[in-house]
C-alpha cells in the first residue's frame, strides 16, 4: 500500500478462484485538501469504476469527463491517460483480465472508451449496485461485488484462451497464423474473433507486449540504481532503433523514454505489485 499524507493507494489481490477472471482490484483515495492528478499506464485491461465521495474527472486526449458518485467501464486501456480525483474522492477499481469482461457483458468496448456498466444492459443494476456499495467498508464492498459477479460469468471461448495464452508465452509469435494451423481455422475467422471478444488486434497486444517488456526493464534498471544503457534496452526488447523505440513510448504514454523516467513519481503501473 502507498500512503501520504494527501493520498492512500493500494492493490489488492483477488483469490485463487476468481484469478482466471480478476487480475487485482485498485483503491485510492484522496484525503487531502487539494485535487491529485495521476497518469494511468495502459494495460490492454477494461476496468470497472466505482467513484465515491468527491468528483473524478477523465483527459482522455483533448477531452475531459467528469463523474461524481457513480461506476464506470473504461477500456481496453490502449494509451495513457489522467485522472484527477478531488478532495474527499474514493476509488475501487475491478480490473478484468485476457476475455474476462466479454464474459460478463457479452460484448467488448470497441467504440467507446468509457461508458457506465448499464447502458451495456437493460436495466440499471449497476446504479444501484454503487448506492450499495457506497456506505460499506472496502472489504466489504469486494466480498459484495464478487458475489454480485460471480453468477453471471459465461463459459469462455477456446480459441481466445489459447490466443491470450499464446501472447503471454510466444510473445515474437503471430498467434492467429500458429492457432489457424494448429484448428484448421481461416486466419480472417480467429482476427474477427479476437477484435469481437477482446477490443483489439493480436498485432496490436504483441506491440502492447513489447512496449511492456520495455517498461519492466526499466523498472529493474531503476530498483538497481543502474546508468540507463538504452542500446541496451533496443536489443533486449528486439526494436529495429532508438526512433521505434521512442515512437511506442510516445504512441503508449505520449512522453519520450528519457520523459517517462522523469516523470515516475506522477505515474500509476496497473501492471505493478509494488
Amino acid at each position: 500500500m502507498t500512503e501520504r499524507l494527501d493520498y492512500i493507494s493500494e492493490r489488492i489481490e483477488v483469490s485463487e478462484k476468481f484469478q482466471p477472471v480478476f487480475s487485482h482490484f485498485y483503491y485510492a483515495a484522496n484525503i487531502g485538501s487539494e485535487s491529485l492528478t495521476k497518469t494511468l499506464l495502459p494495460n490492454y485491461q477494461t476496468v470497472l469504476v466505482f467513484c465515491f465521495g468527491g468528483e473524478v474527472s477523465l483527459s482522455v486526449g483533448e477531452a475531459v469527463a467528469r463523474f461524481i458518485n457513480t461506476c464506470l467501464v473504461l477500456g481496453p486501456i490502449k494509451r495513457a491517460f489522467d485522472y484527477t480525483l478531488a478532495p474527499g474522492t474514493e476509488l475501487l477499481v475491478i480490473n478484468f483480465k485476457g476475455d474476462a469482461f466479454y464474459r460478463f457483458f457479452g460484448r467488448a468496448l470497441i467504440d467507446h472508451f468509457f461508458m457506465h456498466p448499464d447502458d451495456l444492459l437493460t436495466d440499471s443494476c449497476f446504479a444501484e449496485l454503487t448506492l450499495k456499495l457506497q456506505a460499506k467498508s472496502n472489504e466489504e464492498r469486494i466480498r459484495y461485488l464478487l458475489a454480485f459477479c460471480e453468477p453471471y460469468l459465461r463459459i469462455n471461448d477456446q480459441d481466445v484462451a489459447h490466443m491470450l495464452t499464446f501472447h503471454e508465452t510466444h510473445t515474437w509469435l503471430n498467434p492467429i497464423q500458429e492457432i489457424a494451423s494448429e484448428t484448421r481455422q481461416t486466419e480472417r475467422n480467429l482476427q474477427l474473433k479476437h477484435k469481437k471478444i477482446l477490443g483489439y488486434s493480436a498485432k496490436e497486444l504483441n506491440r502492447y507486449y513489447r512496449f511492456l517488456k520495455a517498461i519492466q526493464w526499466l523498472e529493474q534498471q531503476l530498483k538497481r540504481k543502474g546508468k540507463i544503457n538504452w542500446f541496451e534496452l533496443i536489443e533486449h526488447c528486439s526494436y529495429y532503433d532508438q526512433s521505434q523505440l521512442i515512437h511506442d513510448f510516445k504512441h503508449f504514454t505520449q512522453l519520450t523514454p528519457k520523459q517517462y523516467l522523469s516523470l515516475q513519481h506522477q505515474l500509476c503501473n496497473p501492471n505493478s505489485v509494488d
